[in-house]
């Protein structure tokens, strides 16, 4: 299989002669544009409006006045920090032949001063000293970001809204018996359909019936749990209407196999393949490592200790794992990855259950990478018959 480039360094020759280097330090009310231009012994400094228009007209400015100091320009490289804006830019310039990378914010080493200087002139020059080390092809500048296509981005919107809808669903429930709990009532489910009709008939603790404040204030946080469940259940039909349409097409194909999986639902196969497996990562540790399911050693000298996890990736794939990790020993008892989780925590000198469980994702998360990609059943795993 051939190498999956990381993004750690450009593969690509840097000739500062002839390339044109462009960094934007973005901000909601401006961009401050720090530019190196072959030729030009001083490095321009432009603040604009956020517009990608004026953007363009600078660095043509910019191409020009290398020109005329007799340096053409063969290659524009221009780079901005992953932030509110997102990938829009990037796409909109490499379209207009530019080449656009985003900076991994977590990637760049900042001075660790208690009270370090901070200003948008002074991020734009951090800027382009990682970025022009990351031309060069030096490791530990800094790292960017696959830019993802529209197509790649809307595709992960109905999962993370259901996620939010779910949340929300919690709120309410949770708000409502906590009022309820205030009263004394016990055993009440505002979260059932017929429960409106029930509020008239509840006793508080003192025997009477639920203040009228709270009888209005419940009958609306029911009007807002009805909304959200009709808007999780037209999220679910119409994954599931595209599924149908287009089943062996790209990320589908995956989500089926997944689905396969005794434990393994559609909602969590889904969010699974959207948020991490139909991503180019170069190998098993890219992979544990963007779901954040890595340690974090903390060595100097004599002492030796580990931090936890380092969970710097993908907060929504750690969450969904460790409760797959849960749901995978219920179902797949006979697994060879559920056998290796009981060795190491039963009897009295076994480890802690819920730092095992860790253990356990990650490797279930590697197990399910090779399945989608390579097509290797883990060993010992129970899978639904192919639809």
């Amino acid at each position: 299989m051939a190498q999956v480039n990381d993004l750690s360094r450009s593969l690509t020759a840097f000739d500062p002669i002839s390339t044109l280097v462009v960094v934007v330090e973005m901000s909601k009310a401006s961009w401050l544009v720090s530019g190196a231009v072959p030729g030009v012994e001083r490095q321009p400094l432009k603040k604009l409006e956020p517009d990608a228009t004026a953007l363009l007209r600078l660095i043509e400015r910019w191409r020009n006045e290398a020109v005329r100091a007799g340096r053409p320009i063969s290659r524009i490289a221009l780079a901005y920090e992953a932030g509110r804006d997102g990938f829009w830019l990037a796409r909109w310039l490499i379209a207009r032949g530019i080449e656009a990378h985003v900076i991994h914010s977590a990637s760049v080493a900042v001075s660790r001063e208690r009270k370090r200087a901070k200003t948008d002139r002074l991020d734009a020059a951090m800027l382009m000293r990682v970025f022009l080390g990351w031309l060069r092809g030096e490791r530990g500048h800094c790292g960017m970001v696959a830019i993802p296509t529209m197509e790649e981005e809307d595709a992960r919107r109905p999962g993370r809204e259901r996620e939010s809808l779910v949340n929300e669903r919690s709120r309410i429930t949770n708000r409502m018996k906590s009022a309820l709990a205030r009263l004394g009532v016990r055993g009440f489910k505002p979260h059932l359909r017929k429960a409106p009709e029930r509020l008239a008939g509840l006793r508080t603790a003192e025997g009477t019936g639920l203040p009228m404040n709270i009888i209005e204030e419940f009958r609306r946080d029911m009007a807002r749990l009805a909304l959200v469940r009709e808007q999780i259940s037209s999220i679910e039909k119409t994954r599931a209407e595209r599924l149908e349409r287009a089943p062996d097409t790209g990320p589908h194909a995956m989500v089926r196999l997944l689905a396969r999986v005794i434990g393994i639902g559609i909602e969590t196969a889904d969010m699974l393949v959207r948020e991490i497996l139909s991503r180019k990562l170069r190998d098993r540790r890219a992979v544990a490592r963007y779901a954040g399911l890595t340690g974090s050693p903390d060595e100097s000298g004599l002492k030796r200790r580990e931090k936890g996890l380092a969970k710097a990736g993908n907060a929504r794939v750690r969450r969904g794992l460790i409760q797959l990790a849960w749901r995978f020993l219920v179902f797949q008892k006979d697994s060879a990855l559920a056998r290796w989780y009981r060795t190491r925590t039963e009897g009295p000198s076994g480890a802690r259950k819920t730092t095992m469980i860790v253990a356990l994702a990650r490797k279930l998360l590697i197990a399910l990478w090779r399945l989608v990609t390579t097509g290797e059943v883990p060993d010992g795993v129970k899978l639904r018959p192919a639809l």
